[in-house]
């Protein structure tokens, strides 16, 4: 190996002189140029030895052994990472020179709450202005160039480096009436869909257990019908309980393992309700059948409509919760049998079987299903039956629970719709909790009235109508609703 050392490289006309090229890699040809190294070689400086004349990249060599948490004066050609979580302090500027360079991050987020001060040397300017600047900006970070004495020190870069590993996964909603809120436990954000929209997943955790999200979804009530008929089925109840959703109360009717996510949209659906019937004077039909709700793989189906007084239409229909069923054919034919609920089948199951409807000599109706019941048979008496009270969750989605008003720690869905009576001396079928409409009223002390619609956004069923001979409708199923909760702290 040869070895070629020398204390200075004078230029020549004419000469091509390589240092560190090789064996037998040096020559001479009409040039002028002087080359170090080789291609994937290095070349070192010695210890203690300088460079001139090659100039600056336009980088800093950051020092990442010394991090700065107090006063400190910057040194050319350094970048440093400024903690100011204990206090705020000041970084000095080095004596400007021409090509000068500086930069400083902010270590831990912390500027906009304790900022770091810069302090030109001596009489020095930032940026024309011989005066100290201040970054007060979370996760800012700057690089100065000294140029002249004019402008002096000039910030060549100023970003906020806030690009983060995100610990939790990023959301949005689309559509006027559903919101994004963060969940008044804390910790988690609250997406609620009462009508169609998108859930869009913008980016996700880069822990995979926070990528998943817990749900409820509610599909929309049947409607009840006319002619003293039954209470419409609520809507399907599904819901997971992954994250506790909420805590520390639940429904039993709850899935233990959540959905996972990824980054894209996901398409939701929520039902309307299942239309009210009133048929008089013709034959009564049905109560028309809820919706289905949607959230990715998870559909709820719509309510069973509510059975009528009448021979080919007394039974309820089935559903997630089937309808009422009623006395058939004006008390001539056998009292009919509820629909059948959980259907189609899920597991837990979404909803309970429609009430059935009782004998002379007073014929009350049945009462929708509910998420958590059946719905209540009807009374020969001519009471109509309870509508099945719905499934629960709390606190966090605490509000109405249709029937009772406001519930501060607990909120039902999937109420059935209470089921409809023949005799003015009779009583009205109750809706069950979690929006079941109350059946219609005959006459006595208040005005004769339809069936109560279900709340809408709860899922609960219509309320039945009441005697034939008064036409009293039988009220709408409530809309359904999505709700999706995440972990975002």
């Amino acid at each position: 190996m040869s070895k070629l050392e020398v204390d200075a490289i004078t230029q020549q006309s004419g000469t091509t002189l390589t240092v560190g090229g090789g064996a037998c890699k040096t020559a001479t040809v009409d040039a002028t140029t002087v080359t170090l190294g080789r291609s994937g070689g290095t070349v070192s400086l010695a210890s203690g030895a300088t460079q001139s004349g090659f100039g600056r990249t336009g980088t800093v060599d950051w020092q990442t052994g010394s991090i700065k948490t107090s006063t400190f004066t910057a040194a050319n050609g350094e970048g440093y990472f400024a903690n100011t979580s204990g206090g705020a302090f000041t970084m000095n500027l080095p004596a400007g020179s021409a090509g000068a360079i500086v930069s400083v991050v902010d270590y831990t987020n912390t500027f906009q709450t304790n900022n770091l001060t810069i302090s030109p040397n001596g009489s020095e300017k930032i940026g024309g202005v011989a005066e100290n600047a201040t970054l007060n900006t979370e996760g800012q970070s700057v690089t100065f160039v000294y140029v002249d004495g004019t402008e002096g020190w000039k910030n060549i870069q100023d970003s906020t480096s806030n690009v983060i590993g995100a610990a939790f996964i990023c959301a949005s909603v689309s559509g006027s009436c559903n919101t994004l809120a963060t969940s008044p436990c804390g910790g988690f954000k609250i997406a609620t869909f009462k009508g169609p929209g998108n859930f869009t997943v913008n980016s996700l955790s880069c822990s995979p257990a926070n990528n998943v999200v817990d749900y409820l979804v509610v599909g929309s009530g049947g409607g009840g019908a006319d002619q003293r008929a039954g209470g419409g089925g609520a809507g399907g109840f599904r819901m997971s309980n992954d994250l506790c959703m909420p805590a520390p109360t639940t429904s039993p009717l709850a899935a233990p393992t959540g959905i996972t996510v990824t980054a894209q949209a996901y398409p939701i659906a929520v039902a309307a309700g299942g239309a009210g019937v009133s048929g008089y004077p013709s034959p009564g039909a049905k109560g028309t059948s809820g919706g289905n709700s949607v959230f990715t793989t998870i559909t709820t189906n719509g309510g069973g409509g509510a059975g009528n007084d009448n021979s080919s239409n007394s039974g309820g229909s089935p559903g997630a919760s089937g309808g009422g069923g009623v006395k058939a054919g004006g008390g001539a034919g056998p009292p009919s049998t509820g629909g059948t609920g959980n259907t189609p089948p899920t597991n837990p199951p979404q909803g309970n079987n429609g009430g059935a409807g009782a004998d002379s000599p007073y014929y009350g109706a049945g009462g929708g299903g509910g998420a958590a019941a059946a719905g209540g048979n009807g009374n020969t008496n001519g009471t109509g039956g309870a509508g099945g009270i719905g499934s629960f969750v709390s606190p966090t989605m605490a509000g109405s629970n249709g029937t009772t008003g406001p519930v501060p720690s607990v909120r039902y869905f999937s109420g059935g719709g209470g089921g409809g009576f023949y005799s003015s001396g009779a009583g009205a079928g109750t809706g069950g909790s979690g929006g079941g409409g109350i059946s219609g009223t005959g006459p006595g002390p208040a005005p004769a009235a339809a069936g109560a619609a279900g709340t809408a956004n709860t899922g609960g069923g219509g309320g039945g109508g009441w005697h034939p001979s008064l036409g009293q409708a039988g009220g709408n199923g409530g809309s359904g609703i999505v709700i999706i909760r995440y972990k975002n702290s």
